[in-house]
């Protein structure tokens, strides 16, 4: 009986070396490399509202009068917005592009990116356009700019219609 109960303890004692030897090899090698020494990082991440999709209609008085009293409101707003177009390009060479819809079920939030781009380290030529209306023809806020991208960088791209449009930092 003492034979057995010390083989049993011996063979656990392998186990438990094995379990510790793989632990021990995964938890340092293969060696995990997050980002690539020579790449930098560009994010585009914001989220804007598009403008409203229709003109509000001022209603005429004829139109109030055949109203019931509670919905006589003189001018009448629809709810949904426009998709956001959002280009981005990198010496001349469009990265992304995106027609962002409308976030809610009336379509009357707001629309979101947050996308990442490595690229490799060094100078370009970065241009952001972006398109809040499907009442005007083309984009109407554009920034371009040269760049001085260093090896593990993250640029952002962001936007912010109260200070005017793109803002690079």
């Amino acid at each position: 009986m003492m034979p057995k109960k010390i083989m049993q303890y011996a063979g656990q004692a392998v186990f438990y070396g094995l379990f510790v030897a793989v632990i021990g090899y995964f938890s340092s090698a293969p060696a995990y490399e997050h980002f690539p020494k020579d790449m930098a990082l560009i994010k585009a991440s914001f989220s804007h509202a598009g403008q409203p999709k229709e003109e509000c209609h001022v209603r005429t008085a004829d139109e109030l009068a055949n109203l019931p009293p509670n919905m006589r409101v003189p001018v009448q707003c629809g709810r949904e917005r426009s998709p956001v177009m959002f280009d981005l390009e990198l010496d001349d060479k469009v990265v992304y592009r995106a027609e962002l819809p409308p976030a809610g079920l009336s379509r009357d939030g707001v629309s979101t990116v947050y996308q990442r781009f490595e690229v490799p380290a060094g100078r370009h030529h970065l241009r952001a356009r972006l398109k809040d209306s499907v009442r005007v023809p083309d984009f109407n806020y554009i920034k371009e700019a040269d760049v001085e991208l260093a090896p593990a960088q993250v640029f952002v791209v962001e936007f912010s219609s109260r200070t005017g449009g793109f803002v690079f930092k």
